[in-house]
Formats: structure tokens, C-alpha cells, sequence
């Protein structure tokens, strides 16, 4: 195949040779200036995004700082009295202090709550709060009321949610 490309370009005649040699030159020429000007179009965006991908790369360093920072923290201790304020507060919250019979709090992370006669849907929405209180549901014994739909009684053993 080379033997060929030498034998066409010698038989061209020297001035053939001469303009397809400027031709090559001026397409390189071209074909180099279209790459730099698409270069330098495309600069401007990506110096933006990598400025943008910067700021977000600090930001989570600094996040992953804190976090370290605040695993190796000791978790804090509370009194016997805090999850039993806690949940005792979200019991007035929801309005159902009425139906509250009695709270015991047997150690600091468990308290036991027991409910006399009390909407069901209440009841409901007052774990959801205490759940995203970081309190959870240990065990609970429900009975339906036969006096009043809707109406049921509860007891139920409210703990800490543990860190995994």
C-alpha cells in the first residue's frame, strides 16, 4: 500500500505536488483553529460548573468534619425525668391530657403510658409526633371501647430510639 501512495505521488507533477501539499496545509490549519475556537466556547461553562463543583466539594468536607466531629462526641446523658416530660409534652400537645390515666417513667429511656378512653386517630398521630421525637413504641395493648366507636384504651411502653 505504501509502494502505491509513492508510486501516485511521483507520478504527479511537481507543481500537483506542491498544491496538495499547501491544501493539506491549509486544512490542518482550519481543522486546528475550529478545535481552539470549540475549545474556548466550552471554556467559559466549564469554568463556571468547575467553580460550582468546588464550592460543593468544600461544603461536604465541612460536613464530613462535622460529622466525624460529632460521632466521636459522647451521646448525651438525660435524667429520668427528660422522656417523661418529653412525651407528657407531647400528650397536652395533642390534647389528650384528659384521657391520660397514668405515666410512669420505671427507668430514664422507657416510660409507660396508660390512656383511659381516647380516639384512636388521636392516639395515632400522637406516636407519629413522639416517633419523629426520636421516641418509639416498645410495646402496646389497645382494647376497642364497646361504649363509643372509635374509642379505645391504651397502654403503651414508649423507649429512646437507640443510635445504631
Amino acid at each position: 500500500m505504501r509502494a502505491q501512495l509513492r508510486k501516485a505521488w511521483e507520478s504527479r507533477s511537481p507543481r500537483d505536488r506542491l498544491i496538495i501539499a499547501a491544501l493539506a496545509v491549509v486544512l490542518g490549519i482550519v481543522g486546528y483553529v475550529a478545535l481552539v475556537l470549540s475549545a474556548q466556547r466550552a471554556r467559559v461553562p466549564l469554568r463556571a460548573s468547575v467553580m460550582r463543583l468546588q464550592v460543593e466539594a468544600n461544603r461536604l468536607d465541612q460536613q464530613a468534619l462535622e460529622y466525624a466531629h460529632l460521632r466521636a462526641a459522647p451521646p448525651a446523658t438525660a435524667s429520668a425525668t427528660d422522656l417523661r416530660t418529653l412525651v407528657q409534652a407531647r400528650i397536652e400537645d395533642a390534647g389528650l391530657a384528659p384521657a391520660l390515666v397514668r405515666i410512669d417513667a420505671p427507668d430514664p429511656d422507657q416510660v409507660v403510658v396508660v390512656f383511659g378512653a381516647v380516639a384512636f386517630a388521636d392516639w395515632l398521630k400522637l406516636v407519629v409526633g413522639l416517633k419523629s421525637q426520636q421516641v418509639r413504641m416498645d410495646s402496646c395493648r389497645i382494647e376497642a371501647l364497646a361504649t363509643s366507636p372509635g374509642q379505645v384504651s391504651v397502654t403503651a411502653t414508649m423507649v429512646r430510639a437507640r443510635p445504631r
